[in-house]
């Protein structure tokens, strides 16, 4: 039977009560593990996280608390980021408002509630650092610190020692000694999440202007040297070759080599990434096989940058006469292009780290007969106790797993408005079941990536199990993370249930050529799987045909 609630959970603030799953579910889509949680999101992650705040210049250090962490909530194993933090954000950004700020980050849920605002959210002292962080954001023209934090990466990776050679206390050490880099590169990731907002904020003003708001998407497709894209890149080309062949064998080995940290819920050290799982990769290849040559996403994504360039010339050409009009529009389209690659790029270069924290978890755990899930269910000031007497934790940590894994049969609520019910009151996933749709309905979603497409859809809820899949399939999924990604090659399309402008799946389709309307509330439970339907990415609507 589910506890009342699970040993790593939060208190809800009452100075913040807003929470959402929104964007959280494609960090963490499961309950995160008590191990996971304590070496690498408390400490590490979640300060960085509030480090953020600060850097961004949204709030001081006086103004929010850390132990236990308000810029997040785990509630019943759940990640959450705090909406009424995000709000903030837009209430103290000038020319920003909160409104706007639920719509480029949660999307169109009917559970958000409305902003309220209140005398202390009026800061004058905040909104100036705001506004000259909005200005160097405009300014900027290159982003130093992930340069450096990607060679940063990259070494940790390329002098990983042998593991199996080290002591157990050394085994605990690696797991702890990334924590000051974790919370660094945070903070980055998360300056380049805010930073997304500004420059999209200014194309979508130049959008609205020209009585067209369907170019904004335009205008930010195919940007190129987008990280997260570039898995579905190289598993494309092993596809192209014979699986027996010396070639395909060294790309393999090279693609584990550079994309190996990477995998369903990646964030979470208990579970499997490329590199630990290889097949999870040659499923994706397998998907990607049965496509023609014509099907290869450079060919959409050359397509769409020729488009994206046309409108650019074009709204140039029409603000030739109005030169800050057109400054403010040049400044705002770098600063997108260079912010949402920075965002992926942040989110890279933590995950190979997390990935190096991983594998020396399961090293201790292999040499003592547990499996990586017993082994997660540690908490990390468990650590030096389990390496002085490992056996003595198999009872615990097998009761601990059990429970555990009772969370996954929960559905966690989409919004939490300061108070948490007790997880025995929760529903149970499977039990809400959404009125399936008939020919001619239309489902609203959020646009992701311009363009239409006509495809069977394809109800997907596993991206280790996708051989449902075919070429010319409308992928429908009920979040997205990067293992989800490389399906998007063989698709025409792809719908998610939940999702907002700057989610992974819409910066990846987008890079990829392919329409994409996200935040389509039940569309895994709404869409019949093998209906033809209408993806319009412009308008964010999905017709059942």
């Amino acid at each position: 039977m589910v506890a009342e609630r699970w040993i790593t959970d939060v208190v809800p603030s009452q100075k913040f009560p807003l929470y959402t799953r929104a964007n959280a579910g494609e960090v963490l889509p499961d309950p995160c593990s008590p191990l996971a949680w304590t070496v690498v999101w408390e400490p590490g992650v979640v300060q960085g996280w509030g480090d953020a705040q600060i850097a961004c210049g949204t709030m001081d250090r006086d103004e929010f608390e850390m132990e236990p962490p308000e810029v997040v909530g785990l509630f019943g194993g759940y990640l959450y980021i705090n909406g009424s933090m995000a709000r903030l954000f837009g209430a103290r950004g000038p020319g920003l408002t909160p409104e706007m700020i639920d719509l480029v980050y949660f999307g169109a849920h009917p559970d958000v509630t409305p902003y309220v605002a209140e005398p202390w959210h009026d800061r004058p002292a905040n909104t100036a650092k705001l506004a000259a962080w909005m200005g160097k954001v405009m300014t900027t023209t290159d982003l130093p610190e992930l340069i450096d934090d990607q060679s940063r990466a990259n070494t940790i990776r390329a002098e990983r020692p042998d593991l199996t050679s080290i002591t157990d206390e050394q085994l605990v050490d690696r797991m702890r000694m990334f924590t000051s880099f974790i919370r660094e590169m945070f903070c980055h990731h998360l300056e380049m999440t805010a930073g997304t907002s500004i420059g999209m904020g200014v194309l979508g003003a130049v959008a609205e202007a020209m009585g067209d708001p369907t170019i904004a998407l335009k205008l930010i497709t195919g940007v190129g040297d987008i990280d997260s894209a570039a898995p579905s890149h190289a598993l494309w080309e092993l596809s192209r070759r014979a699986e027996d062949s010396p070639e395909f064998r060294s790309g393999f080995d090279a693609f584990i080599y550079e994309f190996g940290s990477r995998g369903p819920n990646e964030w979470d050290i208990r579970s499997d990434t490329w590199e630990t799982n290889p097949a999870l990769a040659m499923a994706l290849v397998e998907v990607m096989r049965p496509a023609a040559d014509s099907g290869a996403p450079s060919i959409p994504n050359a397509k769409n940058i020729e488009q994206r360039e046309a409108i650019t010339a074009a709204i140039r050409a029409a603000l030739a006469d109005q030169p800050e009009l057109l400054g403010s529009f040049n400044a705002g389209l770098h600063s997108a292009h260079l912010y949402l690659a920075g965002r992926e790029r942040a989110k890279t270069n933590i995950i190979k780290v997390v990935n190096e924290v991983r594998l020396a978890m399961r090293e201790l755990a292999a040499r003592h007969d547990f499996t990586p899930s017993q082994m997660c269910m540690l908490l990390a000031d468990e650590l030096d106790a389990f390496v002085s007497g490992p056996d003595e934790f198999r009872a615990r940590l097998a009761g601990r797993e059990q429970q555990y894994l009772e969370l996954f049969e929960l559905e966690p609520p989409f919004i939490v408005n300061g108070v948490v019910k007790p997880l025995g009151e929760w529903l149970r996933k499977g039990t809400s079941v959404a009125d399936e749709s008939v020919v001619g309905d239309v489902l609203q979603g959020v646009p992701g990536s311009p363009g239409k497409a006509v495809g069977r859809a394809r109800i997907v809820l596993d991206p280790a199990d996708p051989f449902s899949l075919e070429p010319g399939d409308v992928l429908i999924a009920p979040i997205t993370d990067p293992a989800w990604t490389p399906l998007f090659v063989p698709a025409c399309a792809v719908v998610v249930n939940v999702g907002a402008q700057v989610s992974h799946a819409v910066i990846v389709s987008r890079e990829l050529g392919i329409p994409c309307v996200v935040s389509v509330q039940n569309a895994t439970e709404r869409i019949p799987d093998g209906a033809m339907v209408e993806v319009d990415g412009d308008a964010g609507t999905v017709t059942l045909l």
